[in-house]
């Protein structure tokens, strides 16, 4: 596409690629507004992604919106200038309905197509930067907003949309989708209708939308602490799929509500009202919001892939997104966070056997009390002498190298220990404050990652770690949530400090990744407490949970992918020697199709049980080329926690494999079900694991898969080929 000229100011004009078309219009009361979202199949054809055919709802057959029906670009609340309206919803602001078209211009930069949209208001000299990208071949339109005070006065700004889109059809026709993401219990997806919230209330009698609206925030430190930072609609009769997610690493919000006969959704990331956050324009300074990304699809396995495919572009690059290594980690159902030479050694041989190829020493490798009691204390990052005799924590990373598995340590990065010698020699702007008070949380202060002497302080972490020790790879955890957050220096609300504090954080760690290519890092906050786009696009791994019980484990590593893509979503496999064969591969299969994070009293095992391990390492081994570029789908649909059976499928590109994990905790020992993209052809169904006969058996019937499972609990790993 042709670079467009700032000062063109067009009234009408259309936006996209060979996959995604919009089309923008002036409305009548000057407002720019978004008409057209439309899903291309590649060929030219519009995929309607509008509303339905319906012309008296404001919306051509084609699905462009009519323009009054549209919403403006962009809505932000500031001191002095408020909601247009009361109620729950984010649209109708003031200073949203004030803004006007300054210009535009569009081009093309690597493999993404982009957008910016001038908006400016003459009252308060505000202007807003609409900055619009779209990955040329992909569905998906990601969104941010920059603000510039262009004025003479100061602006308080309390909150302004990442992403609007109205135009939806009715919420008579539309299910909603959320995804609960609670510690050991994350990624629980449930659907209603949008009319169980948004009721009807007779629009025609009142000539007024509805002030109802189904709000869903995200606060404090842990981002995704509660729910996913996303959702979805889908159409109950065509389904069309409209699935987003907001990419904020602290605080984020979105809502759904009526609107002309339609339907409406606001992404946001902080607001005043939810998470105390405001910031202080002054004349020339700019702001720029959180993004909000939404994929469009036929349904919602296939707006999944497009927004896998996505973030997948959106990340930082990194050899580890393509070899995908075997991770052995010490602490799940192990060591859980005593390790000692002693009891290390063993288990670097056995995980070196079993074919690992990272190590990870999980927490306690710097813990030289007598009691364990390490907690408020840590900060300083030393091994300890008395865990690692002979030789200190530098002997057993050593062996790891020699055993030929790239070593790893688990760090806490952000927090010090109310009991650490470092809290008195850091400055106190250094850490997390509010009325000039440090503030503290299960015994640790949190560092404020804009200050130069906490980012100096990890620096040389990491450099003694990374550098001088040859470590290889990091478990970054955070085990404390901060909420609202922090008022530092120039803050002028909690929530604003949080945010900066957080996308410092992970401008950090693209620093340190920029000194240590190599380096990998692994993404956890008590397990799936931080699973946000933001982090994910910086880290290469991302823990899934903590949980520890393996019969509940394949829900959450089921519905991972929807969070997270098959290649960084690390699953735990802790077999142990006490488990059965069955379990053994219960515990292992569950993994299969994500990244293994391998556990257990390796140790111990016996020949045959290590053989199990062995086999299920040299089955992932097998697949794992096609995981990079696979997209998830759910035969069963996305599971729920008290399933029986639960499927997990992952679809290569064109006319590659599929592979179908299917787990089995009760309920009959049969069952069929569909896997629609390869309906009526001829394929092959092969049992890739469990490699026993008797583990269970899987036929393609022609529209779908026929597996049998004799034992709960059971496990099958089937690759389909046509």
């Amino acid at each position: 596409m042709a670079d467009t000229a700032l000062n063109d100011t067009s009234s009408t004009f259309t936006w996209g690629h060979a996959a995604l078309e919009t089309e923008f219009v002036t409305a009548s009361d000057g407002t720019l507004r978004l008409v057209r979202l439309t899903r291309r199949d590649g060929s030219g054809d519009g995929v309607d992604a509008g509303d339905g055919v319906d012309a008296s709802d404001g919306v051509d057959p084609d699905g462009r919106v009519d323009p009054e029906s549209a919403l403006p670009l962009v809505e932000l609340t500031a001191f002095g200038h408020g909601s247009g309206w009361s109620g729950p919803r984010f649209t109708g602001t003031a200073l949203g309905n004030r803004f006007r078209h300054r210009g535009h211009r569009a081009g093309r930069a690597a493999d993404r197509e982009w957008l910016t949209v001038e908006l400016h208001d003459e009252d308060t000299g505000l202007t807003a930067f609409v900055e619009l990208t779209s990955p040329v071949g992909l569905p998906v339109l990601r969104s941010r907003v920059r603000l510039r005070n262009e004025g003479a006065e100061p602006l308080v700004v309390q909150s302004v949309s990442s992403l609007l889109l109205g135009g939806l059809p009715s919420p008579d026709a539309l299910d909603v989708h959320r995804a609960r993401n609670d510690w050991l219990a994350e990624c629980r997806w449930y659907t209603e209708p949008l009319r169980a919230t948004v009721a009807d209330i007779h629009v025609g009698a009142h000539q007024h939308d509805s002030r109802a609206a189904l709000a869903l925030a995200g606060r404090g430190s842990w981002p995704t602490d509660g729910h996913l930072p996303m959702g979805a609609l889908t159409e109950r009769d065509g389904g069309r799929t409209w699935l987003w997610q907001i990419e904020s690493p602290a605080g984020w919000r979105w809502d759904l509500g009526e609107h002309a006969g339609g339907t409406h959704l606001a992404l946001n990331g902080p607001t005043d009202a939810e998470h105390q956050w405001r910031v202080r324009l002054e004349p020339g300074e700019e702001v720029t919001t959180v993004a909000g990304v939404l994929a469009l699809g036929s349904g919602f396995d296939d707006a999944m892939g497009a927004l896998t495919s996505y973030r997948r572009t959106a990340r930082r690059p990194h050899p580890d997104h393509g070899a995908l290594p075997v991770v052995f980690n010490d602490y799940m159902n192990t060591l859980m966070g005593d390790p000692t030479t002693a009891k290390l050694l063993p288990l670097i041989d056995a995980a070196a056997e079993a074919g690992a190829e990272y190590f990870c020493i999980d927490s306690g490798w710097y813990d030289d009390s007598a009691d364990g009691g390490w907690w408020n204390s840590v900060g300083a990052w030393q091994p300890s002498s008395r865990r690692f005799p002979d030789g200190g924590l530098r002997a057993v990373l050593d062996r790891i190298k020699e055993r030929g598995m790239v070593p790893g340590l688990w760090l806490e990065p952000e927090v010090i220990g109310v009991h650490s010698p470092l809290v008195a020699e850091l400055p106190p702007d250094a850490f997390f404050q509010r009325d000039g008070v440090r503030l503290a949380e299960q015994g640790r202060h949190q560092l404020d990652l804009r200050h130069p002497a906490a980012r100096a302080h990890l620096d040389k972490t990491v450099d003694r770690i990374v550098g001088d020790w040859g470590v290889g790879y990091l478990k970054l955890d955070y085990n404390i949530v901060v909420d609202p957050g922090t008022c530092g220096p120039g803050d002028i609300a909690p929530g604003a400090g949080l945010l900066g504090h957080a996308q410092a954080y992970l401008d950090w760690l693209s620093e340190v990744l920029d000194r240590y290519p190599g380096l990998v890092i692994e993404n956890c906050a008590s397990g799936g407490m931080r699973m946000d786009g933001a982090s994910l696009a910086v880290s290469q791994l991302q823990s899934t949970s903590d949980q520890q019980d393996p019969l509940l484990y394949p829900p959450i590593s089921a519905a991972a992918p929807t969070a997270v893509p098959p290649e960084q979503g690390a699953v735990w496999a802790y077999p142990q020697p006490e488990f059965d064969d069955d379990l053994i591969a219960f515990t292992l299969g569950g993994a299969l199709l994500g990244r293994v994070h391998l556990s257990g009293h390796l140790d111990r095992m016996s020949e045959h049980q290590l053989g199990l391990v062995k086999n299920a390492l040299t089955v992932y081994k097998s697949i794992r080329p096609d995981l990079p570029d696979a997209v998830p789908f759910w035969p069963l649909g996305l599971p729920g926690w008290t399933d029986e059976w639960l499927a997990l499928g992952m679809r290569a590109p064109g006319d590659g494999a599929s592979y179908v994990l299917v787990w089995r905790r009760g309920g009959a020992d049969e069952l069929r079900f569909p896997v629609r993209h390869v309906a009526g052809r001829q394929v092959h169904a092969e049992v890739l694991y469990p490699s026993a006969p008797a583990g269970g058996s899987a036929v393609w019937d022609g529209d779908g898969l026929r597996v049998s499972l004799p034992r709960t609990p059971g496990v099958l790993l089937v690759r389909l080929t046509s």
